[in-house]
């Protein structure tokens, strides 16, 4: 259904995408810093499938309704810079008390929550609905039919390639995190900092131009 030249050449474009260090790598690191390692992987998890839901949009012409629409663009840029912002605040509201979950399991409802978390940031991020609707119907061949599915198989490039690179980016600050928890004072501060970023991201989020 998809050439393997297609896929390949939209998986290495999708990479250099990735790989590039940018909201979502930072949004993983702040959340691997407050809530640790095991809980920004699950944020990671989340966060692909948010993504993968944009591929199907666009699959169906949703995507590029977001992507031609300044309404609805703003109204999804907003509504992901409001939640991160939300994620900040929390951050900063239960740093004193990172030191003691740092040490909790992880219980099934948390990990439903925190797995919501990743999956509202990339359902919501405009900048991946955008690529995604003017870059990968250039990839999909119309001679072979079934357009939709086409979109479909070339999109699982993106939210694999970032699981696996977000993955690597959780694990390495979740070890940075394994440090500072040796003192509450420092597990306190990088638990501050971490929501002061997740606001930042938000911020800039919300007063960033238009579709670029």
């Amino acid at each position: 259904m998809v050439s393997l030249g297609h896929f390949t050449a939209f998986a290495a474009l999708t990479f250099l995408m990735v790989v590039v260090p940018g909201p979502s790598v930072l949004f993983t690191i702040s959340r691997a810093l407050t809530v640790g390692r095991r809980d920004a992987l699950l944020t990671v998890c989340g966060n692909a499938a948010g993504v993968y839901l944009q591929v199907v949009a666009v699959a169906f012409g949703l995507g590029a309704i977001v992507a031609e629409s300044a309404t609805v663009f703003t109204i999804v840029k907003l509504v992901g810079a409001a939640y991160l912002v939300y994620l900040g605040v929390q951050a900063l509201r239960h740093r004193r008390s990172l030191t003691f979950d740092a040490t909790v399991r992880t219980a099934p409802g948390r990990t439903l929550k925190v797995l919501r978390d990743g999956f509202i940031v990339g359902l919501a991020n405009p900048k991946s609905i955008v690529f995604l609707a003017a870059i990968l119907p250039q990839f999909v061949d119309p001679a072979l039919g079934a357009v939709p599915g086409q979109i479909l198989i070339l999109g699982i490039a993106l939210p694999v390639i970032a699981l696996v690179s977000d993955s690597v980016w959780a694990l390495v600050a979740g070890g940075a995190r394994d440090w500072f928890a040796r003192s509450p004072r420092r597990l306190e501060m990088v638990g501050g900092s971490g929501g002061l970023v997740m606001i930042g991201l938000g911020t800039t989020l919300a007063v960033s131009g238009g579709k670029d």
